[in-house]
């Protein structure tokens, strides 16, 4: 299922995620209950199928909901309901066959599940469809199969979106909702239909239908209500109706009810009843009093839908919004109901370690057997009071009281350090990453703080959140104000490169430049050690790459130096890197081989395929590659001889003391060395004195950068 679920979730602060939580929760049941009022009054099935896609539309700006169901016959697909669709466009649909190339709805029936496509232009399951999707602009489709009582799937419910977009949790579940909700429609229809059926005898009704005189006793009724409430009609006829009160509703209610009915003749609403068999039934009834010309009522007519199944379903519905759908566990949702109370609890959050790697070499069948397994061993050990599962690999425990946490969590690993996971025949040992806290506020927000804290410190680590952790809310504020920072300066071009001379140590001049990024505002100039990390996090590292590029390649015009530009991971895994620099540099007539493209050592030693397929497309065209900071990671030198690096730059933590540590030293001479036999060209970063480049001169190195020759300028000094 992973090509099919692309999770992107935002982090919100606790008190963002209860609140949206409410608001889509809110939504859906809304939503559910239109329909069943729908329902409870009998309105026809297309009816019905419409308004569920309108309510769904209304749910997603700029979309189009459809219901699409599978013929018995030929097993085509077509359209059952989409109100907002154009016949043209319901015609293109038509005998639409289920398959890998059918589109979301073909696949989502094909393989009974749900299938999130973000680009049905370029998505290979919108093969068959593409001309359809490009002529009514559908960019992108989620569907999700609709499921008859043996779990088959006999159709699907999509929202058609007419921008390039992924679903978030709230749409999965309104998806889900929907389709369960078409289920329940088109079972109820052909209940309906086959009541109809066999109710002939009066006058075709599916209803239970009671009529009493104006004593209100029993004096007629129709067979669905022995059906129904398992009642013989002898048993019934002439006693009162309070033979199938359940006894639930108190006296205000049937008083208001008898009230209602005296005053206009008519009542309406949801009323709980008991069977013979002593069961509730859950019913729509509806009392309409029967008066002659002088107003005088001789009988009252009862007409009740069964509700019971709706009911159920509501509630399955409900269990759902607070249950994690594999483990039948509580859920995030849930957690931070409970945690929005002012009562003390203790909260560990457990996060399996290397999860990820589980799945991928298991598989994720194996992966969740895993979690099963996990969960049924917390549910059965420890004296947990709330057991939650949050995310995909990750528990939370909640305890209703201050407990000793350091005594409980050995307790947990002791537990699985003895005990290995056993499922099919694959034996395993799990380690978890834990945070925690004690207290009455804020708990998943310093939880979440504290096991980021000990996962940064390695594995079946844990942390407790003490009160001295608000250096965390000054970094938050400080990452917020940051990204602020980053987004008006884009907006208003105040990014600019400042260059930096790299003087050859043995032509004893400047020959190249390094554009530095700098944020230039009235009053001060701002370095990238405050904008960089922000930057990544919020994703803006390309447009800023971006803007360098530009800038520098206009200044470089007038110029005939060799200069280099940082390029970040982040500018691969966007994959515009060739494209932008061909276009650059035919626009400002820069040849290519004067172009040096800076990367960090991670990305040429650990750099995924497509990364390194443009790195090397680039040198194909001219542009030369460093390596920055080297032996600031672990490298790779494979790696880097594939790649045919043109240059390594090394890292400035060893160049800067070097005069002085005798580690850098040979750190460098070594890096030196190496660069040597392979033939290629050295960069010391920082040289900031005339002993640090006396050092990096006897060993051979071929540039120097550092404030000792170039200081960073937006304007090129040689």
């Amino acid at each position: 299922m992973s090509e099919n679920n692309n999770y992107n979730f935002d982090k919100q602060n606790d008190t963002e995620m209860i609140h949206l939580t409410s608001i889509e929760y809110n939504q859906i049941l809304n939503l559910q209950q239109q329909i069943l009022e729908m329902l409870s009054t009998n309105i026809n099935t297309s009816q019905i199928l419409s308004k569920l896609c309108l309510l769904a539309e209304s749910l997603l700006p700029n979309s189009v909901a459809s219901i699409m169901l599978k013929n018995k016959e030929d097993g085509l697909m077509s359209i059952k309901a989409a109100p907002s669709i154009p016949q043209n466009g319901q015609d293109r649909l038509a005998n639409l066959k289920p398959g890998p190339t059918g589109g979301s709805c073909g696949n989502a029936v094909f393989k009974n599940l749900p299938q999130f496509v973000k680009n049905t232009f370029t998505d290979k399951r919108w093969a068959g469809l593409k001309e359809v999707a490009i002529d009514f602009n559908i960019c992108s489709c989620w569907s999700f199969p609709i499921r008859d009582k043996e779990k088959n799937a006999i159709g699907s419910f999509a929202l058609s979106s007419f921008e390039h977009r992924s679903p978030n949790k709230f749409h999965k579940k309104l998806l889900e909702t929907a389709s369960s909700i078409v289920s329940i429609v088109l079972a109820n229809e052909e209940i309906q239909r086959r009541n109809r059926i066999f109710s002939i005898a009066l006058d075709d009704s599916s209803d239970g239908i009671i009529i009493s005189d104006e004593k209100n006793q029993i004096i007629e009724i129709n067979d669905a209500v022995e059906k129904i409430y398992g009642y013989k009609k002898e048993e019934l006829i002439g006693k009162n109706p309070k033979i199938l009160s359940s006894n639930l509703h108190d006296d205000n209610f049937y008083e208001n009810m008898w009230e209602k009915i005296k005053k206009d003749s008519k009542w309406s609403g949801e009323i709980i009843n008991r069977k013979k068999d002593n069961s509730l039934i859950h019913e729509w009834m509806s009392i309409t009093a029967i008066q002659d010309e002088n107003k005088q009522t001789h009988n009252y007519f009862a007409i009740f839908t069964d509700l019971t199944q709706l009911k159920e379903a509501q509630n399955k519905m409900e269990y759902m919004a607070y249950h994690d759908s594999l483990t039948n566990l509580y859920n995030k949702s849930y957690l931070t109901s409970i945690l929005n109370t002012p009562s003390y609890k203790t909260l560990i959050l457990l996060n399996i370690n290397n999860f990820s790697y589980i799945n991928t070499a298991y598989g994720f069948d194996i992966g969740d057997e895993i979690l099963l397994c996990i969960s049924e061993i917390f549910k059965n050990n420890f004296q947990i009071d709330t057991l939650c599962k949050i995310n995909s690999d990750e528990f939370a425990l909640v305890f209703n009281s201050e407990i000793s946490i350091i005594d409980k969590i050995l307790e947990i690993q002791d537990y699985f350090m003895k005990n290995l996971i056993n499922v099919k025949k694959i034996k395993l040992n799990i380690t978890f990453s834990y945070g925690a806290v004690y207290g009455n506020e804020m708990l998943l927000r310093k939880a979440s703080t504290a096991l980021k804290e000990a996962k940064e410190n390695g594995k079946n680590r844990f942390e407790i959140f003490e009160q001295n952790y608000s250096i965390d809310y000054t970094k938050r504020e400080a990452f917020i104000n940051n990204t602020n920072l980053i987004k008006s300066a884009l907006d208003n071009d105040q990014f600019f490169p400042f260059f930096q001379g790299i003087y050859d140590n043995f032509n004893h001049n400047i020959t190249k430049f390094e554009a530095l990024a700098r944020i230039v505002l009235k009053d001060k100039i701002i370095s990238p050690f405050e904008f960089l990390e922000p930057a990544r996090l919020s994703g803006l590292l390309p447009e800023i790459t971006k803007v360098i590029i530009d800038k520098t390649f206009k200044t470089m015009a007038k110029n005939n130096f060799s200069f280099s530009i940082n390029i970040t991971e982040d500018d691969l895994a966007e994959n515009y890197l060739v494209n932008y620099l061909d276009e650059k540099i035919a626009f400002y007539k820069i040849n290519p081989n004067r172009v040096i493209l800076e990367i960090l050592e991670g990305v040429s030693s650990t750099g995924k395929k497509n990364h390194i397929n443009q790195l090397t497309s680039l040198k194909s065209k001219g542009f030369k590659i460093a390596i920055d900071d080297f032996g600031a990671e672990y490298s790779n030198f494979e790696r880097i001889l594939d790649l045919d690096i043109d240059f390594l730059k090394i890292d400035s933590k060893y160049i800067k003391d070097i005069d002085t540590n005798k580690r850098s030293f040979e750190i460098v001479k070594a890096i030196a060395f190496f660069a040597k036999n392979v033939k290629i060209p050295c960069i010391a970063e920082f040289v900031h004195n005339e002993n640090v480049q006396k050092i990096v001169n006897n060993l051979g190195i071929n540039y120097s950068q550092g404030y000792y020759f170039s200081v960073p300028n937006k304007e090129i000094k040689n």
